[in-house]
C-alpha cells in the first residue's frame, strides 16, 4: 500500500514565479483560497435549484448502470458457459468484461471532454445518456461472452458523461457554495450504487421468484434482462428531463470561432441565452486567445490532482469489484457464499447509508479540515477496508458458514468504507481548480477520468487474479 499513499504537490513552478498574485494552486483549491482571503468569509451563494437537480439526475443513470451489473456479472458469465464449468475461471472473465469498458472509455472520454469545450455541455452528456440506454439493452439480451464484452465496449465509447459533468457543476457553482456543491457528486454516485445492487439483485433471474415471468421461455433464455432494461428506462428518462429542463452553462462565445476574444457584453449574452448565471469566479477571468490543446493542461496543477484521482479510482474500484466476487464464491472456496439477491441487498444498504454520510458530514469535514487533510484522512482508510477481506474469509471459512463474527467484520468494513467517499469531492474539486482558463475546463475533466480509466484497464484484472491466488 505505500506506492498508493495520497500524493499533494508541493509548490510548482510556475507558481512560484507568480507567488505576489497566487497562492500554491497544487495545494489550496481556488474555491477555499477565495472564502479565506478577506476579513469575513463570504456569503454563500444559493445553489441553482433546478440546474442542480437537473444534472444530479442525469449523472445518476451512470452509477446505476455502472452497478447494476455487479450482483449477478460472475453468475452470467458461468451461464455464457465460457468458464467450462471451472469456478475458478469466473472472476478472470468477468475482469475482462469490466476492463474492456474502461479500456475503450479511456480512449474516448478525453474526447468528449473536448467535443463539450466546442460545442457544448448539455448536447455531450444527452448523448451519453442514449449510449447508456443502447448498451444496457444489449448487455441484457447477450447470451454469448463476446456479446457482453461488445456491449461494455459500447457504454464505454458512447459515454461522455463522466468529466462533463464534473464541469458543469463547476461551471454552475462558485467559490461560496463549491464545496457544497461537489458533496453532491460522490453522494448522486452513492445513491445510485443503492439503487444499481438492489435492482440487479432483486430483479435478476425473475422466473424464479414471480409467476408472471414463468410464461414462456424468454426471461429464462435472458434471465438478467429486467434489470437491464429497467435500467435503460431509468436513462431514458434522465434523457427527457434532462432534454426538457436542463440549461446550456458553457457560454456560446467559446465555442465559436470568435469567441476566444469575448467581451464583457458578449457574455452577459451568453448567460441571458443559456439562462444559467456564469459563476463569478470562472465568468470574470479572461478568456484565453490561444488555442486550447493538451500541452495546455499538462501543468502542475492539473497533474498533481489527477495522479492522485488515478490512485484514488485503482483502490475504489478494488473494492467494488472484490466484494461480489468475495461475496458470490461458495464458502470452501474462501468466499461467502451470498446469493445475488443478498449480495444486491447488502450493496445496496450500504449505499444509502454512505449517500447520508457523504450530504450532511462532508461539508462540515470540509469547512474543518480542508481538502488535503480530509483527502489524506479518508483516503488512508483503506487500508483497513483492505485489511479485512482476508480476515473475513479466514474467520467464515473456519466456521464453515457466515456467522454472528463474519457479519460484524462486514459491518465494521462497510462502515470504514463509506467514510472513503469523502475523497472524492476533495479530488473532484482540485481538478476542476485546476484547469489554466474556462475554456480547458472539460479538457481538463477529460483527461483525468482517461487516466483514472487507463489504470482500471489492468487493475481489475489483477484483483482477480490476486483473490483467486490468494483464497481459492
Amino acid at each position: 500500500m505505500s506506492n498508493t499513499w495520497p500524493i499533494i504537490a508541493g509548490p510548482s513552478a510556475d507558481v512560484v514565479e507568480n507567488a505576489q498574485e497566487h497562492e500554491d494552486l497544487s495545494q489550496v483549491p481556488r474555491g477555499e483560497r477565495e472564502e479565506g482571503s478577506g476579513d469575513m468569509p463570504a456569503k454563500e451563494t444559493p445553489l441553482p435549484k433546478l440546474q442542480l437537480f437537473s444534472l444530479l439526475y442525469l449523472q445518476l443513470a451512470e452509477p446505476i448502470t455502472s452497478t447494476v451489473i455487479y450482483p449477478f456479472v460472475n453468475q452470467l458469465v458461468r451461464h455464457t458457459g465460457v468458464t467450462g464449468g471451472d469456478e475458478r475461471k469466473t472472476g478472470y472473465f468477468a475482469g475482462l468484461i469490466e476492463s474492456s469498458f474502461y479500456a475503450v472509455e479511456a480512449v474516448c472520454v478525453l474526447q468528449w471532454g473536448r467535443a463539450s469545450d466546442r460545442i457544448g455541455r448539455k448536447p455531450v452528456l444527452l448523448g451519453g445518456l442514449l449510449g447508456l440506454t443502447l448498451s444496457m439493452i444489449g448487455f441484457g439480451l447477450s447470451t454469448k461472452y463476446w456479446a457482453l464484452v461488445l456491449s461494455r465496449c459500447a457504454e464505454g465509447a458512447l459515454n461522455g458523461n463522466i468529466g462533463v459533468s464534473k464541469s458543469m457543476m463547476a461551471e454552475i457553482t462558485d467559490s461560496t457554495n463549491r464545496a457544497r456543491g461537489f458533496a453532491y457528486l460522490p453522494m448522486i454516485w452513492s445513491l445510485g450504487s443503492t439503487i444499481g445492487p438492489i435492482i440487479g439483485g432483486v430483479f435478476s433471474r425473475p422466473a424464479d421468484h414471480w409467476r408472471p415471468f414463468q410464461h414462456g421461455t424468454f426471461w429464462t433464455t435472458y434471465p438478467y434482462f429486467l434489470p437491464c432494461i429497467i435500467t435503460a428506462c431509468l436513462s431514458v428518462s434522465a434523457f427527457v428531463f434532462a432534454l426538457m429542463g436542463l440549461k446550456e452553462t458553457l457560454p456560446r462565445t467559446l465555442g465559436l470561432p470568435g469567441g476566444k476574444n469575448a467581451s464583457p457584453t458578449a457574455q452577459v449574452d451568453a448567460e441571458k441565452t443559456s439562462g444559467t448565471r456564469i459563476p463569478k469566479d470562472i465568468s470574470s477571468e479572461p478568456a484565453s486567445q490561444e488555442i486550447i490543446t493538451i500541452r495546455t493542461i499538462l501543468v502542475p496543477r492539473v497533474l498533481w490532482p489527477i495522479l492522485n484521482y488515478a490512485f484514488l479510482a485503482l483502490m475504489d474500484q478494488c473494492v467494488q469489484v472484490l466484494v461480489p466476487l468475495m461475496y458470490s464464491t461458495s464458502i470452501p472456496l474462501g468466499g461467502l457464499g451470498f446469493s445475488s439477491f443478498t449480495i444486491g441487498l447488502i450493496q445496496g444498504i450500504a449505499g444509502f447509508i454512505g449517500g447520508i454520510i457523504q450530504i450532511f458530514a462532508f461539508p462540515w469535514m470540509h469547512r474543518k479540515l480542508g481538502s488535503k487533510r480530509l483527502y489524506t484522512l479518508s483516503y488512508s482508510l483503506f487500508v483497513v477496508v483492505f485489511a479485512l477481506f482476508p480476515l473475513i474469509s479466514f474467520v467464515t471459512k473456519r466456521a464453515g458458514k457466515a456467522g454472528v463474527a463474519t457479519w460484524v467484520l462486514l459491518v465494521v468494513q462497510f462502515f470504514v468504507y463509506l467514510h472513503t467517499f469523502m475523497t472524492w469531492g476533495c479530488i473532484f474539486m482540485y481538478i476542476s481548480d485546476g484547469a489554466p482558463s474556462k475554456g480547458a475546463l472539460g479538457l481538463t475533466n477529460g483527461l483525468a477520468q482517461m487516466t483514472a480509466s487507463t489504470r482500471r484497464i489492468l487493475q481489475e484484472e489483477l484483483w482477480y487474479i490476486g483473490f483467486c491466488a490468494l483464497y481459492l
